[in-house]
């Protein structure tokens, strides 16, 4: 019994590369602060635990992240978990409990029970068969009414996409780009989540949602005289007139987002 109990306390998963960079989840962030989804599950309980899975070398981006969630739940506490004990270590030494801690752990979320958990640039490294079991197994100790987010980026934040996921399933997916160095809206396909990823092929959901993105991105072209900005909010305006359901508002699309229902671009 003592050797069951040990084994299952274990921590699961394997180590990420541990890359990490100031600001690089601020995208993510912005938009957990702004869900109306993750400030509901967040206010649901008193003094709610966010946990952020895989931080990295750096603890930087969990104390950004602690920072930032206290606009939407100044209550809350963050705990940060990593497989490796030296990156738990840098992560002690900027530790505040209860507001922010720091534990070893990985996809069993070190026995706690939050709320909200972030887990970006995890899954990348896993094949996508993985994933499913891989949420799964976070979910089951996620509470009642909580989140899952689980997504990519690129090293500097430039490019991420997410995948909000409940005990139900997964809800949505957002892309989030910044819009003025952005080629094509297909060039977050390469930062898509690993769910994603491979099915960016014809006869796929996400393959024909980026499509016609790119095909709105160019007929706004005209747009481009006025920013960025205004190209992509145009773009997303398109894409919501040529009947794919777009789940956020224009104050969203301004910041260079889009979240549509998972149901629309699912693997087939």
């Amino acid at each position: 019994m003592a050797r069951a109990q040990l084994k299952r306390a274990e921590p699961l998963g394997s180590p990420t590369r541990g890359t990490t960079n100031p600001n690089r989840l601020r995208r993510i962030d912005r938009w957990l602060v702004a869900d109306l989804g993750v400030r509901r599950a967040l206010r649901s309980e008193a003094a709610p635990l966010v946990v952020d899975l895989g931080y990295g070398a750096s603890p930087v981006t969990t104390v950004e992240l602690a920072t930032r969630l206290r606009a939407a739940a100044p209550d809350a506490r963050v705990l940060g978990l990593e497989l490796d004990p030296e990156r738990v270590a840098v992560g002690a030494a900027v530790a505040a409990p209860p507001s922010l801690d720091f534990r070893r752990g990985g996809f069993e979320l070190a026995g706690s029970r939050p709320t909200v958990v972030r887990a970006f640039n995890v899954l990348r490294q896993y094949d996508e068969s993985d994933v499913e079991p891989s949420w799964r197994a976070m979910l089951e100790r996620i509470a009642p009414g909580g989140l899952l987010v689980e997504g990519t980026c690129d090293e500097i934040g430039r490019l991420c996409t997410w995948a909000a996921v409940s005990h139900r399933g997964p809800v949505s997916l957002t892309l989030s780009c910044r819009v003025a160095s952005l080629d094509r809206p297909s060039t977050v396909a390469e930062r898509l989540p690993k769910a994603l990823i491979h099915r960016n092929v014809p006869g796929e959901r996400i393959h024909e949602l980026l499509s016609r993105l790119d095909h709105c991105w160019a007929t706004a072209a005209p747009f481009s005289t006025f920013g960025p900005r205004v190209r992509w909010t145009e773009t997303v305006r398109l894409l919501a007139a040529s009947g794919w359901p777009v789940l956020n508002r224009p104050a969203r699309w301004r910041l260079g987002e889009l979240t549509v229902p998972w149901t629309s671009i699912a693997p087939r």
